[in-house]
């Protein structure tokens, strides 16, 4: 049975997302030896018809035991090298999105970059790892991204990046939220879990997560949807872009009469403990938008962001 519904079958704003973990491939000869791992690795999730995948960080040279010279492996961030032409022929066959990271070169300067690969396999938009760690800089030769990273538009919605140390530094998140990005997607050799979760309902931002230790996909609220493991060493799952958070009180009051008039068109579920609730929308005719236009309801940003400006009014 198949565990996600296949593309025609999706809500307008359903996604089906993939993520592949390095566990178990590490470590490895050879960087040819490497891409062969992966795209074996990758056959795993076709069958569910993701709309996009996401690779590790740097997935054809961590752990590999060959070595190489930086502009050996380093490629062209607008003629796609040797191992980003591979990923993108995948891209092209199965139609979908490709987070392929790996270090690019760009005007002399070399980047831990995650690219991102159309469902044409064409190069649609580059990010630039913001916090380098320090031996990346001084001994590898690497250059810091800004400190502003760019979101991404594409078919089902805007999307952003973070690369491994990344998670440590809450200013570039933060600017990928106020960018509009949905889904943000964490190639990395770390997991950094419980700071992952902190992200992703901080930022109100599904993030997908693919290390050299595990591959998780995680909810608005922090909540992991799916998590490898040792008998599967990828995720693959469906998440909903027609989805808010909301601050429980006094809003819940209301919830019985959206429930009454909506039914199973919609999703309520309440978060007791953390005063949170998640309006989802199960019908392809329905925006949450317009829910809680009709009944007055603020998303949690904007309940925090009313309260702010009383307090502020009142504050000596």
């Amino acid at each position: 049975m198949r565990s996600v519904p296949d593309r025609n079958n999706r809500l307008p704003r359903e996604v089906c997302i993939a993520s592949i973990d390095l566990r178990g491939i590490w470590p490895e000869e050879t960087v040819e030896k490497r891409i062969e791992d992966i795209l074996r690795r990758m056959e795993n999730v076709y069958s569910f018809e993701p709309d996009v995948i996401c690779l590790p960080e740097t997935f054809q040279t961590s752990w590999v035991n060959e070595r190489k010279k930086l502009d050996e492996y380093a490629e062209d961030e607008e003629v796609p090298g040797p191992v980003t032409s591979i990923i993108a022929e995948e891209a092209k066959k199965q139609n979908c999105y490709i987070v392929c990271p790996l270090v690019t070169k760009n005007e002399g300067h070399y980047y831990n970059s995650a690219i991102l690969l159309d469902r044409k396999g064409e190069i649609s938009g580059v990010y630039h790892k913001t916090h380098l760690v320090p031996s990346e800089i001084i001994e590898v030769g690497l250059t810091p991204g800004t400190i502003e990273p760019p979101v991404f538009e594409t078919d089902f919605g805007k999307v952003g990046m973070q690369i491994c140390y990344d998670a440590n530094w809450f200013d570039s998140w933060d600017h990928l939220k106020k960018q509009g990005a949905e889904i943000i997607f964490f190639p990395s050799q770390a997991p950094f879990i419980n700071v992952l979760k902190h992200h992703a309902w901080i930022n109100q931002a599904y993030i997908v997560s693919s290390t050299g230790e595990g591959a998780r996909i995680i909810d608005i609220t922090g909540d992991e949807i799916a998590v490898s493991g040792m008998f599967e060493r990828w995720v693959c799952a469906t998440v909903n872009l027609e989805k808010a958070l909301l601050h429980v009180w006094p809003f819940v009051r209301k919830v019985d009469d959206i429930r009454k008039k909506y039914k199973n068109k919609i999703n309520v579920k309440i978060y007791h403990p953390e005063n949170w609730m998640v309006l989802e929308s199960r019908d392809p005719d329905i925006r949450v938008k317009d829910i809680l236009r009709e009944y007055e309801i603020p998303t949690y940003d904007e309940h925090i962001s009313m309260n702010d400006k009383v307090q502020n009014e009142y504050r000596h």
